[in-house]
């Protein structure tokens, strides 16, 4: 098993698969990689809110979303910005009280929202993110 607190290391996206244990960490990653036709990059992080390896999604320079592996289920940080405010607040009565909840508990900084949504599923909020995915590439 590997450690994702050792920097020395780095992991390959199928070794943080199965440190995460749950099926919907490769569909997700496969469907951001097929959709936006990119690459993950694979980044150690040394922020105190979460320190260790990290995936990261690139499009022509702007990250997509970051991904931090945990065991069972995986963080998901989109970040919403002034260009995508107005798009994101147009959606969200459309979404999951979950999504909804998290954003508005999210505070903003500098014009921005980091939001952290935790995936366990393949359910509604997994849809939801897509959505943000999507806004955050248009903007």
């Amino acid at each position: 098993m590997i450690d994702l607190q050792d920097k020395n290391t780095c992991p390959t996206i199928e070794e943080i698969g199965e440190y995460v244990r749950n099926s919907v960490f490769t569909l997700f990653c496969s469907e951001i990689k097929d959709t936006y036709k990119c690459n993950e990059k694979i980044e150690y992080s040394l922020c105190s809110l979460e320190k260790g390896w990290n995936i990261k999604f690139k499009k022509a320079g702007k990250t997509l979303c970051t991904i931090y592996p945990k065991e069972y289920y995986f963080t998901v940080m989109v970040v919403v910005g002034a260009k995508e405010k107005a798009s994101v607040e147009e959606i969200l009565p459309e979404c999951t009280a979950e999504l909804q909840n998290i954003y508005e508990q999210t505070q903003e900084g500098n014009g921005q929202r980091w939001l952290m949504i935790d995936l366990e599923d393949k359910e509604s909020l997994y849809h939801d993110l897509l959505r943000l995915i999507q806004i955050r590439r248009n903007s």
